[in-house]
């Protein structure tokens, strides 16, 4: 199994990436650099826009406007000039926290989670967006990571990386609102690597980025070990589905806590890759801002 380099501008910490269908575009950013990248499939210029905060995560609302997950809370993008304006603050009044992992559910609405700047235990939570309101779904979270959906909205996953478990929770699929309480669908403690970021494909296969192990792994709805993908890079951070037919997928990465050394052992930390694997990927919903 092979990897290609999608992009070989170096990440700081590679994060939420998305891809456009409606003009086949890949989003992702380098939240400690504070920075959007895009990309023109397959062979575009990467454009590099910098941000006025952290974020990582980009929904698109319409043809015109985008929504972005920051430190601040949800911001407006206007897609054409790159204009940012706050829509819906989230933590904006805490200086410890910072947006991590996000994902649209296909009703439209969001889950988003956010973490201490360094890690700090249980500063974080995640939440569900829609519309302008905003609910705290689950406190305490120390690293949220593996937010995705069921193909029928029916399920939710999220993981706290700091305990390396993968939850799932039923939702109600006209909201994404969760119905009972989580439960564990896989334990990772004592294994090699971090739960990070997931998308799940449209058979409900799950795609996780193992942070730390350089691979993708696959599971089953019920947790089983499909497959585990090689990655060019030790910290794989979050998969997602690209290609006009989303039958590709890519991965981010990062170069965040590396020593020269290190660094120098693991050259192709921070780029963003295309993996030799064939799925049957999902588009990201519009969401309803």
């Amino acid at each position: 199994m092979s990897a290609t380099t999608l992009c070989d501008i170096v990440c700081h910490l590679g994060e939420g990436p998305t891809w456009d269908t409606a003009t086949n575009t890949v989003y992702w950013f380098d939240i400690l650099e504070r920075r959007l990248l895009e990309k023109a499939w397959p062979d575009g210029e990467t454009v590099v826009h910098d941000l006025p905060f952290m974020a990582s995560a980009l929904f698109r609302i319409d043809a015109q406007r985008q929504l972005v997950w920051s430190e601040t809370g949800f911001h407006l993008r206007d897609r054409a000039t790159g204009k940012l304006v706050l829509h819906t603050p989230v933590e904006a009044d805490n200086p410890v926290t910072r947006s991590n992992d996000a994902r649209a559910h296909p009703s439209g609405s969001i889950w988003a989670g956010t973490m201490g700047k360094k890690a700090e235990k249980h500063a974080g939570a995640i939440y569900w967006f829609r519309t302008g309101e905003v609910r705290r779904l689950f406190p305490d979270i120390s690293i949220p990571n593996s937010i995705c959906f069921s193909p029928d909205g029916a399920t939710g996953y999220f993981a706290d990386t700091a305990k390396n478990i993968l939850f799932r929770v039923a939702c109600d699929p006209d909201t994404g609102l969760p119905t009972n309480e989580p439960e564990v669908l896989l334990d990772h403690r004592g294994r090699k690597g971090g739960i990070d970021g997931s998308v799940c494909d449209a058979d409900g296969v799950i795609w996780n980025a193992r942070w730390g192990s350089s691979c993708v792994d696959a599971y089953a709805p019920d947790g089983t070990h499909l497959r585990s993908i090689p990655v060019p890079a030790t910290q794989a951070s979050c998969p997602v589905f690209v290609g006009p037919d989303l039958s590709r997928l890519a991965v981010t990465t990062a170069c965040e806590g590396m020593d020269e050394a290190t660094r120098h052992a693991d050259p192709g930390a921070g780029m963003l890759y295309l993996l030799d694997v064939e799925v049957k990927g999902r588009a990201e919903p519009d969401v309803l801002a």
